[in-house]
């Protein structure tokens, strides 16, 4: 027998096939060549299949048993399908256009009722039904593209209600073309035809085509609902496109991004676990697979399948990923219901399948009893038996078990494959889990809101099996940490709800897996002594643990750390005696560091309770001057306490000059050669933000900042030599009772800027950028030195105000989140590279209100860039935009991506005051207007000519933020902000944001101005058209139309390469007779010829204008008489009423 080949460790789950349904199929005499069946579906409770004879077979899955037989005169029946609102209702379609839905009567063991027949699709061949989720409708589509829908009245209220109330057919829309799939979610009804697909808002009656490229066959469109741990996050559509590829959309019917999986559907299929044959891999790598997918499905928590003549695939299209692809031959339709798939095949036959995570598919053959099939699939694949996830699914005496009832003369090669499996994998059972499950079995652990773990020790315990196995082997840290992910990885959803990473964390009964483990200097040989020496080191371990609970930022891990190092430094002793004289001299030794802790902190605790006194004063509380007079009093004790002391600049000034010296002469020169081509457009620019719209501005700042880095990093260097390090935990114990107050008044230093203040440093530098740039570095040391008295909330948020300028207090920030995150269970996930599992442990931790989520942040965004901004908008507004505007400030353009999506996440109703909220302080409306306007966004020199108006149809072309841009401006601002934003959209050609602007500012007649230069009718005569409101503007209106069409036609004719936007048609143009023509339907031919020839336009006019004005007065005519008509009819009405 040959080696059986491996599969790679990517591939986590397959298909299983566990039951043959044939005999069920041959029970309901569907498997003769004259009956067979027709279609399928399926729910939690039944099983639906209908026949070519009319027949509905309705099996209840629970043992396949409880069968209810429907029958049908009009016809073989061509759908079927299941409410999931409600299962006792089934809908029907037959060969004939009829749609019939049964009320069952299950639950109430009466006998099923047909309780609507519709004939709205009669002699149409019926090719999709779908029920609501959340009342009972159904809605049925065709093959010439009728979509209806059918309303259900519950009879549960009684038959007499039911039968007296039938709601009428209601006909939904009709598409181009014959109806491939219908999908309904959250109130939106998915329509996929053969050429495109749309989506329906059924309770406001609206309609959207996804996308704008048309396809051509049978291509499926699915909801793919959010998990319930997102939020308001909502949910997103999948459409199939030609090539294998699909479109992810928005649920606003807006098309995100286009995934391809032709190229990852080259490897070679997975086998399927079936009973009748063992598996086979062939490994040699197939071409690529351009295939159309006929239908997509939603299945579990984050997978879409689709199914073609060649096999079923599955994706994970949020990770552009191929989780499977198995051959299955000869596929008509599949059902789906969580993660099992019954597939209906052309000859009529059914299978069962599940898909199941390989080591629970191997977990169910052995219980089964097939040992040579689950000694097959466990050495196809190894990569994901040997995985931390699948240890306690299979253990090592299970595998160990296995092998045993292997047949040694038939089966030596996958006996000896199996062997080769065991030895990689290291037994549960070792000396370091007995270890740690000895230790559970004595203790409990609770996480506190600070992070703090409490241990709560079992007095009563007696259990001295458990302590049989305790010994003094220690772990590493390390092996701890990973031991504790892969008991966080093992257990995953059970096996009905199958999702390849959704991951439930399930410890055993017996024992409390934490990141660290309580290191015993103790051994016994004896159950009974070590049972007595767990007591005792449990309970030092509590007493101390209780003096360090007041510590609010103090990392469990690092304390356990330094306890280790204390306790490791004693000897270990076999006796009972000499473990516990060890034990009371550590006691002693705390005991007796604890008055010198004291000792220290007694005038730091003077100090504080003095300043608190004098900030109750409001005389000082509200004087500035005061105020820094006693922060800085105490912030002297404090640097005394503690021994950190603020860097001196006195030997370093002359060098940080000369530097600033020599990159302010380097960026002079950059500056000059940037700007001599891009001089005239900065002239139309507001002077206040030619920072944030020239490109050289930028690279500026990004100078500054590497300036303000080297002079910190310099600094960091100098205090580096004398030993210091960061400031993340506290360097001794600190009572609860005054943490409280350091904590208030540090962060009180910070948010004050304190520790800037001393004479010292203000006088050794007159130089207002230089005093400036020392600020910066002294805010980077006070951080790192008193890290751990800092509110992290308000530090972020002072840093955001005060320090936006400097990256360099931004980034020392984060490097102290990063040191206390150090140890949490993502890190070990960041170094996977699957940014879906990443993003789904951050949400599974949560809620978060705090700001450690932000080193998180940084790391994924440091590691996947771009693709990783989008994901966090589910984190807000634990993660603000302007927390993202610090992480992306070297790429404003992918803040700029996240900031719309958290925008269009919210629904229209709710943005604008979701902006609005954003903007705090309201100098980032400019700066994000600038922004916008600036990325993704046309040429300027396609918008604006060289004298700085608009050039003809510009207003046409795509802005990509273009909703972001309108928002902004639509916010109530000032007269200056205003002013401002007009300028900004004028000096780069958004014209719908500049007329808007200058409506607002009552700017009339620069909005005239502009709009007969757009040469655009529709932005005076049209919905949001703007209308001259008297006769000046009229006038005006008419002598600009004037001499801009005879400028424009000369210009026209000397330049024939002038770029037009949108159509050439001139009765769209502004001409004086076209304004000529509005005005007239505005006050009338006869009051507008007068104003003409005062103007002396009359000659500028047409035959058709003066048709027009006959028109119009004829209708005028008309329309008078017909009032008048009116009014005499109701003045009679309403006389023979009195009469």
């Amino acid at each position: 027998m040959t080696s059986v080949p491996m599969i790679p460790e990517s591939y986590s789950h397959v298909l299983a096939e566990f039951e043959c349904l044939d005999p069920l199929l041959s029970a309901l005499r569907l498997d003769s060549s004259r009956l067979k069946c027709t279609c399928i579906a399926v729910s939690r409770k039944w099983l639906a299949l209908g026949s070519s004879g009319g027949g509905l077979n309705l099996i209840q899955k629970d043992g396949w048993k409880q069968r209810l037989f429907l029958t049908h005169k009009e016809g073989a029946i061509s759908r079927v399908a299941c409410s999931l609102y409600d299962e006792d209702y089934v809908a029907v379609a037959t060969s004939q256009g009829l749609v019939v839905v049964w009320e069952l009567n299950h639950e109430r063991r009466g006998k099923p009722e047909r309780i609507y027949v519709s004939t709205e699709h009669k002699g149409k061949k019926i090719t999709a039904l779908c029920w609501d989720t959340a009342t009972l409708r159904v809605f049925v589509g065709d093959h010439v593209g009728k979509v209806s829908a059918i309303k259900i009245n519950m009879s549960k209220q009684g038959k007499a209600a039911a039968a007296f109330v039938m709601f009428p057919v209601q006909v939904i829309t009709t598409v181009d073309s014959r109806v491939v799939q219908l999908d309904y979610l959250d109130g939106r009804l998915l329509i996929s035809s053969l050429t495109r697909s749309y989506l329906c808002d059924t309770e406001r009656e609206k309609f959207w085509k996804i996308g704008n490229k048309e396809r051509d066959g049978e291509y499926g469109a699915c909801f793919f609902p959010v998990g319930k741990n997102c939020g308001n996050q909502q949910p997103l559509i999948y459409c199939a496109r030609p090539g294998s590829r699909m479109w992810e959309v928005n649920f606003e019917g807006e098309v995100l991004s286009t995934h391809q999986f032709k190229q990852l559907l080259s490897s070679p299929p997975l086998p399927v676990i079936t009973l009748r044959m063992d598996p086979q891999y062939n490994t040699s790598i197939c071409s690529y697979q351009s295939l159309p997918f006929p239908k997509l499905l939603y299945l579990t928590e984050h997978c879409v399948m689709t199914w073609t003549e060649r096999g079923i695939y599955v994706f994970i299209p949020q990770n552009v990923q191929v989780l499977l692809w198995s051959e299955v031959k000869d596929i008509q339709d599949i059902a789906v219901y969580r993660n099992e798939l019954f597939c209906l095949h052309t000859n009529g036959k059914v299978s069962h399948f599940s898909l199941l995570l390989v080591e629970r598919c191997v977990e169910r053959l052995l219980r089964r009893g097939f040992w040579s099939l689950g000694a097959r699939v466990c050495c196809l694949f190894q990569n994901s038996i040997i995985s931390c996830r699948a240890r306690k699914i299979l253990p090592l005496d299970r595998l160990e078990h296995l092998k045993s009832q292997l047949d040694l003369s038939t089966q030596s090669d996958v006996i000896s494959q199996l062997e080769e499996l065991i030895s990689k994998l290291e037994p549960l059972d070792s000396a370091c889990s007995s270890r740690r499950s000895s230790i559970s079995s004595h203790e409990s652990f609770s996480v506190l809101d600070s992070g703090i773990y409490r241990v709560i020790s079992r007095r009563g315990s007696q259990s001295d099996e458990d302590s049989c196995s305790l010994n003094s082997q220690t772990l590493s840290e390390d092996e701890r940490l990973k031991e504790f992910t892969a008991h966080q990885e093992e257990e995953q959803v059970e096996l009905d709800n199958v999702s390849h990473a959704s991951v439930v964390v399930e410890t055993d009964r017996n024992e409390t897996f934490l990141p660290f483990s309580i290191p015993l200097s103790f051994r016994s040989p004896s159950p009974l002594v070590s049972l007595q020496a767990v007591k005792e080191s449990v309970s030092s371990f509590v007493r101390k643990t209780t003096e360090k609970i007041g510590t609010l930022h103090m990392n469990p891990d690092v304390r356990v750390k330094q306890e280790m190092k204390e306790e490791e430094s004693h000897e270990v002793t076999a006796s009972t005696a000499a473990c516990s004289q060890d034990e009371d001299e550590n006691e002693v030794e705390v005991v007796q560091s604890q008055p010198q802790e004291e000792d220290r902190l007694s005038d730091l605790k003077v100090a504080t309770i003095e300043a608190i006194n004098k900030l109750q004063d409001p005389l000082v509380l509200l004087e500035p001057r005061c105020l820094r007079e006693v922060l800085q009093e105490w912030f002297l004790c404090l640097e005394e306490t503690f021994g950190f002391k603020e860097p001196s600049f006195s030997d370093d000034c002359l060098s940080i000059k000369k530097d600033k010296n020599v990159l302010a002469e380097e960026q002079s020169e950059i500056l000059e050669e940037n700007t001599e081509p891009d001089q005239h457009s900065e002239d139309h620019v507001g002077k206040g933000h030619t920072g944030v719209l020239q490109e050289n501005t930028g690279q500026d700042q990004t100078n500054k900042a590497h300036f303000g880095r080297e002079v910190h990093e310099n600094d960091a260097d100098s205090k580096g030599a004398s030993g210091h390090v960061f400031q993340v935990y506290p360097p001794c114990l600190i009572a609860q009772d005054i943490q409280k107050d350091l904590v208030e008044l540090t962060t009180l230093c910070f948010e004050l800027n304190v520790f800037a203040c001393k004479e010292g440093n203000a006088k050794e530098s007159s130089e207002q950028d230089l005093q400036l740039t020392i600020s910066w570095v002294l805010a980077c040391q006070f951080i790192k030195d008193y890290f751990f008295l800092l509110d992290l909330k308000r530090l972020k948020r002072c840093i955001t105000i005060n320090y936006a300028n400097s990256p360099g207090v931004w980034e020392t920030y984060i490097e102290g989140l990063k040191e206390l995150t150090h140890a949490s269970p993502v890190i070990l996930a960041m170094k996977n590279g699957d940014m879906l599992k990443i993003l789904k442990l951050l949400n599974d931790l949560g809620p978060w209100d705090s700001p450690l989520l932000l080193a998180h942040a940084q790391r994924l965004y440091e590691k996947f860039g771009e693709t990783a901004v989008r994901p966090l908008i589910k984190f807000y507004p634990s993660i603000l935009p302007s927390d993202i505007m610090q992480l992306c400030r070297h790429h404003p353009a992918h803040f700029l991506a996240y900031l719309d999506s958290l925008i269009k996440s919210k629904p229209e109703d709710e943005r604008s005051s979701l902006l609005r909220s954003l903007l705090q302080p309201e100098a980032l409306r400019l700066d994000w207007l600038c922004l916008a306007v600036s990325h993704d966004a046309p040429q300027r020199t396609n918008t604006v000519d060289s004298e700085g108006n608009p050039r003809p149809r510009s207003h046409f072309f795509t802005w990509g933020y273009s909703q972001l841009i309108l928002l902004l401006i639509k916010l109530p601002a000032d007269f200056v902000t205003k002013e401002r934003m007009a300028d900004i959209c004028k000096s780069y050609g958004f014209w719908p944001g500049y007329l808007s602007v200058c409506l607002e500012l009552d700017r009339r007649i620069e909005a005239f101005t502009n709009i007969v230069h757009l040469d655009d009718m529709n932005l005076l005569d049209g919905e949001h058209g703007l209308i001259p409101e008297t006769l000046e503007e009229w006038k005006f209106l008419l002598h600009l139309a004037h001499s801009h069409s005879t400028d424009f036609h000369y210009h026209g004719a000397q330049n024939g390469s002038a770029i037009t936007n949108g159509s050439a048609n001139w009765s769209n143009c502004i001409t004086v007779e076209n304004i000529a023509l509005l005005l007239a339907k505005v006050i009338g031919p006869d009051h507008a010829l007068p104003i003409l020839q005062e103007c002396g336009l009359t000659a500028e006019l047409s035959e058709r204008f003066t048709k027009i004005c006959e028109i119009l007065r004829i209708a005028e005519k008309r329309q008078r008489a017909l009032i008048q008509s009116m009014l005499e009819r109701c003045d009679r009405f309403l006389w023979s009423q009195q009469a």
